[in-house]
């Protein structure tokens, strides 16, 4: 995978943040310029009206430049990658957001606990950006875990992907809770604290919605 797909992988452009950035809008993109230095060239970035990105460098003498792209070595070329790099790695994280999950009622909750508590997830292990977390402002606890598991490790017949949800409850009641058809024990977590759903509508997703407030109330200590 070559550079900028990677940098913009799992990501989707925030457009009303582009020109904020320091992007010109015109009928069928957006474009961002700057001058790299010490080199001098000129690094361009644009973004098509479908939210998918080019760059392209261009050396004032030749035209166009490309050893940026390459794993030559050099200090030369190395600053020059550099720079490419930090400048589209500094426009995923400001015009950009994740969107990792896919499932309809994953979008809806993360849609409802950005207008009810403010929070947004985040995406704390690099190695794994198909899990992210929801904390409290005030004490920084995990009131939520969204993530991708295959069914069978749920205890499921099935290796199909799911996009699901670990949620506090109060030890006293998981037992009558969990029942291994529309809420498990919390994968990866603590299950006399955590329990999971999958996000694919067989928990109803206003059940889903009282399920989350409970675990924000209990992410106090």
């Amino acid at each position: 995978m070559d550079k900028i797909n990677a940098v913009f992988k799992n990501r989707k452009v925030v457009f009303s943040k582009l020109e904020g950035f320091g992007f010109k809008r015109s009928k069928t993109q957006y474009k961002y310029t700057k001058t790299l230095s010490p080199s001098g060239f000129e690094m361009t970035v644009s973004i098509n009206k479908s939210g998918k990105a080019s760059a392209v460098v261009i050396d004032p003498d030749t035209g166009e430049y490309t050893l940026h792209l390459t794993d030559s070595a050099g200090s030369f070329v190395g600053e020059i990658r550099e720079e490419y790099e930090r400048t589209l790695l500094e426009i995923a994280e400001k015009c950009f957001e994740r969107d990792v999950f896919k499932e309809e009622q994953t979008k809806r909750l993360i849609e409802y606990v950005r207008g009810k508590y403010g929070r947004e997830l985040e995406f704390l292990w690099e190695k794994y950006d198909d899990a992210a977390v929801w904390r409290r402002g005030d004490t920084n606890k995990w009131f939520a875990v969204i993530m991708k598991v295959t069914r069978g490790k749920l205890g499921l017949s099935s290796d199909a992907l799911a996009e699901i949800i670990d949620l506090r409850l109060p030890p006293e009641e998981m037992a009558a809770l969990v029942d291994g058809k529309r809420y498990f024990g919390g994968w990866h977590m603590n299950k006399k604290h955590w329990y999971t759903i999958i996000l694919d509508g067989s928990v109803e997703f206003e059940e889903v919605c009282r399920r989350i407030d409970v675990s924000y109330s209990l992410a106090v200590k």
